[in-house]
């Protein structure tokens, strides 16, 4: 992906989209493809093309208040964000004339701007939760009620996540996935290492616990104690869970079971009760993604008293239905999850939080009408063609490629077959007529919402897989690959200006769009896709040369990025950066081998002072633009798998000749690498 998704959570804290202009729109507003006062034409594109070409930018966007960092994405998402917001305003006062649907989000809306509602039940909406977490008498009640507790909440942070995936083995057949979790901090690492910064976050953070323990009622003293009961307990599941570069090669997380192999890793835990009250009890197949978590998940249920499991539960719910509480909670929420652990000033506006959790709840109700009014049939016919046309490349890559044997590439061309793309929006919309929205009750909605979810998920398991299914919203900024699908898919809102623009010529879009696009596909044959087959099962379709050959030339590409600096003495992690570095390289590669194909023939003249292929390569890297806060960077050091902007637009121009001689950089320049990456 080019961005990565939040979950319900995150959604409600972290950066989507903010700033100036705190209006609802009733039209989408437009920005270039190619925008001329984004650049700073002081700077040497052979010196840095970043600065060359996001420059502009980087001095006339600075990071709203509410934001941990800001960039082209989140600027379009803030254009689309208020877009929906004029939608969803519209649709909650009107009275008269709405389909079900519209009735549906606009009523959510309501409830969800309804803030003295919210203000005037407090912690109410948390006393059923509160209230069944005491009731358990013995360590035998946990697993009833943790199943309950993970369908009302949908918290992997609840000790571990349970729901539906496709089989690794078998892509066609959804099998139960029983995952690690059970954290508050963003990643294990900071459970685990002992440098002062992250001893001084974890000091952070058991006081933000302790204060969360005092909102549910505890007295100072029982707070703190029962914040470094959580602590304890959390440092051990992480020091049994996996490191993200590890949790990247699907191998490592494949340990399929049946009911007594689930049984034999977590010795004490009726799973039994569980899968029962999940309405699960035939389930036979599971595939437990981190056995040594749920051993030590197994330990801490035997080790600990159940007080200890109560307090733990008490503040996981906390913390997981804090953003839709009282403003006491939100409030605590945001001042370390946001303002501590990413730096941000502000909290965001009402109507921000309340759009995202509309397009996270309700999201293909309001994609449908985002969809009708911003996405025409002739966009989706000019993406489309625009997506073939780097397939095209892509085989004709393969084909050339001097590294690959021709049994592999036979595997290569026949994945690259069978890959399925999907653009702008679902050929079926999720129906969500089940789901009960009532004005005046928020936190009931999402309550709803999410059991809708949950039992949707599960539901899953042990039927016919549905291969049109996405795991995006339309009015999403954001592309993605699936491996087990073997598709891409595009939602309609990265499809809009800058990022693709149908005023502009065909340079800058096949770099920026065509890039994305390359990007996503590429995905498909890097360090990690290409473990999966046509079939999108985990199986090795590669000769043993073939193979060595790959991982020599994907080490070229880690150990470039292992080089650069994030901020402080923080270099990139490039082996958990790898996969997304391979991609956007190829996608590049491939989106200029298309963007030729597309002009072949054709006499390009020069705009606005630079020519075709300049303009292409400034299209490229002007989806980048971006400023970051350096406690975001160090979040996103240990938890992004991408690297920081400027090295997803240098890190390329390096390794790439077209755009050397587009540019007339000499060698010896910092743009001229002395050796060149190329995988794809």
């Amino acid at each position: 992906m080019r961005k990565f998704a939040a979950a319900l959570a995150a959604l409600a804290l972290a950066s989507l989209a903010a700033g100036a202009g705190d209006t609802p729109l009733t039209s989408l507003p437009y920005t270039p493809g190619l925008d001329l006062e984004a650049m700073d034409r002081n700077a040497d594109p052979c010196v840095d093309f970043y600065q060359y070409t996001c420059g502009g930018w980087k001095k006339a966007n600075p990071i709203p208040a509410d934001q941990a960092s800001w960039d082209v994405y989140r600027r379009l998402a803030l254009d689309n964000q208020r877009y929906l917001w004029g939608i969803l305003q519209g649709l909650a006062e009107q009275t008269a004339g709405r389909t079900p649907v519209q009735r549906k989000i606009g009523d959510y809306f309501s409830a969800c701007m309804d803030e003295a509602a919210v203000e005037a039940r407090g912690i109410e909406p948390l006393r059923p939760y509160l209230e069944a977490i005491a009731a358990m008498k013995a360590k035998g009640d946990l697993p009833a009620a943790l199943a309950r507790l993970h369908l009302e909440t949908g918290d992997g942070g609840l000790f571990f996540g349970f729901g539906s995936n496709q089989d690794f083995a078998d892509s066609l057949k959804v099998i139960a996935f029983a995952s690690a979790g059970g954290l508050g901090l963003p990643d294990r690492d900071y459970y685990v290492k002992d440098d002062e910064k992250s001893k001084e976050i974890r000091a952070q953070y058991l006081a933000h616990v302790a204060r969360m323990f005092e909102l549910l009622g505890d007295s100072p003293d029982s707070a703190r104690a029962n914040a470094a009961t959580v602590m304890a307990m959390e440092t051990n599941l992480a020091h049994a869970s996996l490191d993200r570069v590890d949790r990247r090669d699907p191998y490592k997380l494949f340990h399929k079971v049946d009911a007594k192999g689930l049984a034999a890793v977590t010795p004490g835990f009726d799973w039994p009760a569980y899968l029962k009250t999940l309405g699960l009890a035939n389930a036979r197949s599971f595939n437990v993604t981190e056995p040594e978590f749920f051993k030590a998940f197994a330990k801490e249920l035997g080790d600990r008293s159940l007080d200890d499991i109560k307090t733990y539960l008490r503040w996981h719910v906390a913390r997981a239905s804090a953003p839709v509480l009282s403003s006491t909670f939100v409030n605590e929420n945001f001042e370390f999850f946001s303002k501590t652990l990413r730096g941000v000033p502000e909290l965001r506006p009402r109507w921000k939080r309340c759009v995202a959790f509309v397009d996270n709840q309700l999201g293909e109700a309001l994609g449908q009408e985002f969809v009708r009014r911003a996405f025409s049939p002739e966009l989706k016919a000019k993406t489309l063609r625009m997506t073939r046309q780097v397939e095209d490349a892509m085989r004709k890559d393969i084909q050339g490629l001097d590294w690959m044997g021709p049994a592999t590439k036979k595997r290569a061309r026949e994945k690259l077959h069978t890959l399925v793309n999907k653009i702008g929006y679902p050929d079926r919309w999720r129906d969500y007529s089940a789901i009960a929205v009532k004005r005046g009750d928020f936190f009931g909605n999402v309550e709803r919402a999410q059991l809708f979810e949950s039992r949707r998920d599960l539901a899953k398991i042990g039927k016919p897989l549905d291969r049109g299914e996405w795991g995006m919203t339309p009015p999403t900024v954001n592309a993605y690959y699936n491996a087990q699908m073997n598709d891409i898919n595009f939602p309609a809102g990265v499809l809009q200006p800058p990022l693709y623009d149908p005023k502009m010529d065909d340079a800058p879009n096949y770099g920026n769009t065509g890039g994305t696009i390359g990007h996503e596909l590429t995905h498909g044959f890097d360090d990690e896709g290409r473990k999966f087959d046509a079939k999108g099962n985990l199986k090795d379709w590669w000769t043993a040369k073939d193979a060595a050959a790959f991982e020599e030339r994907a080490q070229c590409i880690e150990d470039q990025y292992a080089q650069y600096t994030i901020v402080d003495d923080l270099k990139i992690n490039s082996r958990l950066t790898l996969g997304e570095d391979t991609a956007d390289l190829g996608g590049l590669i491939l989106a200029w081998m298309a963007w030729k194909a597309e002009t072949a023939g054709q006499a390009l003249a020069p705009r606005d002072g630079f020519t075709p292929e300049q303009r292409f390569f400034i299209g490229y890297s002007q989806w980048a633009c971006d400023n970051d806060r350096p406690e975001n960077q160090r979040v996103k050091a240990r938890t992004d798998p991408h690297s920081p902007a400027r090295y997803r637009v240098n890190g390329l121009m390096v390794n790439l000749p077209e755009f050397q001689q587009a540019f007339a950089c000499q060698k010896g320049q910092p743009m001229v690498g002395d050796k060149r990456c190329r995988v794809w």
